[in-house]
């Protein structure tokens, strides 16, 4: 979404320092349902790193504060799983046949990111503005006279962009474009399509042979302006090939939004004020656009993509404060919010909400930017009806009873390697027929919903669960060890809607799990700690053996 400047205070991006570039332990490859359910409901953040003034990018000039990590906490406290990231590029991309992205933007762009991963939020990252024909300094133009130059300067600046993030794990996904058309809106001109579907295209393969992870790294594209119809009816849309994906299936995502009916999601000039079930006066109601339309364009990206192995992700979808002059706007935006989470969540999509940091009249702010405070209680609590938030409460275990701990993905059961009852011996996954003292347990309580989780090795109550070295990283190894006293034998479980139970280690804070390394379904695969990320490698079912 383009976004009007209407502020310009300039004290925004100046020469940050180089982040360390983020080392993946392992890549947990998501298929399609497993995506869709890790990024859960999304949250923009909007008019930031898109944000331009005279075609250079500059991240607090649109009357945004820099932005900072009690903001990204805020975002995950609420609540949501994911953020997109729109970045322009524009005035920050060398003139010269090199086309090189100024350094300092792309160290910015990735402290930005990896305060979201910090947090364990998927993340979406794109090249938004420069396609704008609003925007000083644009350039990726699908109805450019110049195609061949737009190209190998959209292909040189995602190579750039790819390289940079190419050890990122799963949590990082790459979106092609935002919002790309000729400016004209009604039915779309097959040729500047056709343009779109080529650099499309020249996105994917850039991307997959950049080397890393990014071979198998989930892509978002999006078709004409990401227009629902446009994208699924016979407009001119092709799904790229993708032939340089090392992935078992599709990795490929469908980029779309949803601001209908405009008179009541974007439109300041209009007496619609209300929506949906909520409404009380047809009048402030718009003549088009309600739930069952919604409901009907949802069922068309499922039918035309979703049911296809693409997952949809509705990258831009929400509705400008109008309260102040309707009270009742507020309930029918949290209605709004509510169906298209709802639809969302049936159709296996990714709804993601606009926010542009605006929280006056006609903004689409959930927060304060500056404060980091929940402006907009009522629509972020619809949303986290339809997707809740991860449960850190700890779940009750019977602890007369011992268990063997079945991992859901692999059905394997967690062992100690070799049965050695000795400290430091590894655990890992491995098949079973029926309970040994290897691969059986038994849980503890210390109080606070925590728990011990003894091997029944040896007497059964001398070697514990333990996160090697009380590590609160990624990747750190999982064996037992006689007691220590300290957090890295403590667990807390958090039982899921299947009946399996996420084990949360106190070493990281409650934020990682015990899981299968890399998803692997082989005996003897290893166990370790990673932040929670929905797989069914980090889940377990406990099977009492007596």
């Amino acid at each position: 979404m383009a976004a009007a400047v209407t502020l310009s205070t300039l004290n925004g991006f100046h020469g940050f320092s180089a982040p360390k570039t983020a080392k993946a332990a392992s890549f947990v490859d998501l298929n399609q349902s497993q995506i869709a359910s890790a990024m859960g409901a999304g949250w923009n953040l909007g008019n930031q790193l898109e944000a331009s003034l005279n075609g250079t990018p500059n991240e607090t000039c649109w009357g945004n504060p820099t932005i900072n990590a009690n903001l990204i906490k805020a975002v995950k406290n609420a609540g949501f799983r994911s953020i997109r990231i729109p970045v322009s590029y524009l005035g920050k991309i060398s003139s010269n046949s090199s086309y090189t992205i100024d350094s300092s933007w792309l160290n910015r762009v990735q402290q930005v990111v990896d305060m979201c991963i910090a947090n364990d939020l998927y993340v979406i990252i794109n090249m938004h503005g420069d396609g704008y024909h609003s925007v000083d300094g644009g350039w990726l133009f699908c109805d450019g006279s110049n195609q061949t130059a737009i190209r190998a300067k959209y292909k040189a600046c995602w190579k750039q962009i790819a390289t940079r993030f190419r050890s990122y794990d799963q949590h990082l996904i790459f979106e092609s474009m935002n919002e790309e058309f000729d400016g004209t809106y009604g039915t779309p001109n097959r040729t500047y399509y056709e343009n779109i579907n080529q650099l499309n295209q020249i996105f994917v393969d850039t991307v997959r042979t950049s080397g890393g992870n990014n071979a198998k790294r989930w892509l978002m594209l999006p078709g004409w302006n990401t227009n629902i119809n446009y994208t699924v009816g016979d407009y001119g849309f092709r799904v790229p090939t993708d032939n340089n994906c090392t992935a078992g299936g599709k990795r490929i995502m469908i980029s779309v939004h949803y601001y209908d009916p405009w008179g009541f999601c974007g439109e300041e000039s209009t007496t619609a004020t209300q929506w949906g079930s909520k409404a009380t006066n047809s009048s402030k109601v718009d003549s088009w656009g309600d739930e069952s339309y919604m409901k009907t364009n949802f069922e068309k990206m499922y039918n035309k993509f979703s049911s296809q192995g693409y997952p949809v992700v509705i990258g831009e979808y929400g509705a400008i404060d109008k309260s102040s002059i309707d009270s009742r706007n507020t309930a029918c935006r949290a209605d709004f919010a509510t169906k298209v989470c709802t639809y969302a969540k049936k159709y296996g999509m990714v709804p993601v909400w606009w926010d542009n940091g605006d929280t006056n009249k006609y903004g689409f702010a959930l927060f304060n930017r500056y404060t980091a405070a929940v402006t907009q209680s009522a629509i972020i609590k619809a949303i986290t009806t339809v997707y809740p938030k991860s449960s850190s409460s700890s779940s009750s275990i019977d602890t007369s009873k011992t268990y063997m701990l079945k991992n859901v993905n692999s059905g394997m059961y967690l062992d100690v390697s070799g049965a050695k009852a000795v400290n430091g011996t590894n655990v890992l996954q491995y098949t079973a027929s029926r309970a040994k003292n290897n691969n059986t347990w038994k849980f503890v309580s210390n109080g606070n919903g925590y728990y011990y989780i003894y091997s029944q090795l040896g007497n059964g109550s001398t070697f514990l669960l333990d996160v090697a070295n009380n590590s609160s990283a990624n990747g750190a190894n999982i064996g037992i060890w006689s007691n220590t006293n300290c957090n890295a034998q403590l667990y807390k479980l958090v039982k899921n809607s299947d009946g399996s139970y996420n084990i949360y280690t106190k070493s990281s804070g409650n934020k990682s799990c015990v899981e299968v390394v890399n998803a692997l379904t082989t005996k003897g695969a290893n166990v370790q700690q990673w932040a929670y990320n929905g797989h069914n490698c980090q889940k377990w079912y406990l099977e009492a053996v007596n």
